[in-house]
């Protein structure tokens, strides 16, 4: 894989409260010189992000309901609607962990469902599990949840919890939506090697805030 078609694979990503508008500005100028698939960022720098990225190619992502997705389906359906309004693209959502362990799917499927709805047509949606809080079984239900109520995308972890993305995560969650749903690994993911055994596994995205050492690493 040539550097330019690993950069695709790529969401160039700063999610650290403390990082400054200057880290985020630095953040879109690499991601227009390597290609990236998107700039993911908190929301309060969406408008930012969308504003330097504009005519690049390079898509605008903010994260939502995070790091905790403890939020209500409203609450997470203003938020992606305020994110679409300043410009963003993809929308990564942290999933009701919550209501997971509790068995409670009616509100899984009402929180995930309420952000698809909020962001289509003008966005895309990715749904974190949070799969190192998860079992096999609930990652299982998850993706078969997130996939029925139109999600584009599932995706491993926030990087703010317990783990990161596996590679046996990544299979399991392509296996469970198929071909024709997006598999994000996130979490961990800071070197060259860990992003191609995480895309040989299924990933068709890569979260990472070391986008450039994984790509300079490659042919």
């Amino acid at each position: 894989m040539t550097k330019q078609e690993l950069a695709k694979y790529i969401d160039h990503t700063v999610l650290k409260p403390e990082a400054p508008a200057a880290t985020v500005k630095k953040l879109c100028a690499e991601a227009r010189e390597y290609g990236f698939a998107s700039v993911c960022v908190n929301p309060s720098y969406t408008a930012l992000v969308h504003s330097e990225l504009a005519g690049s190619g390079v898509l605008t992502c903010c994260v939502v309901g995070f790091p905790l997705g403890a939020s209500t389906p409203e609450a997470k359906a203003f938020e992606t609607t305020n994110a679409v309004e300043n410009g963003a693209e993809e929308v990564d959502m942290v999933i009701n962990v919550g209501a997971v362990k509790s068995g409670d799917w009616a509100l899984v499927e009402r929180d995930i469902a309420a952000v698809v709805n909020a962001a289509h047509p003008k966005a895309a949606v990715k749904v974190i599990l949070e799969t190192c809080l998860l079992t096999d079984e609930e990652k299982v239900r998850a993706c078969e949840i997130s996939k029925a109520v139109g999600a584009d995308f599932v995706k491993t972890s926030t990087g703010f919890s317990a783990g990161g993305a596996t590679v046996a995560d990544i299979a399991l969650m392509r296996k469970t939506v198929g071909p024709d749903v997006g598999v994000k690994a996130s979490g961990g993911v800071r070197s060259y090697e860990d992003a191609m055994a995480m895309i040989e596994a299924g990933a068709s995205r890569v979260g990472a805030s070391a986008g450039i050492a994984i790509v300079e690493h490659a042919k």
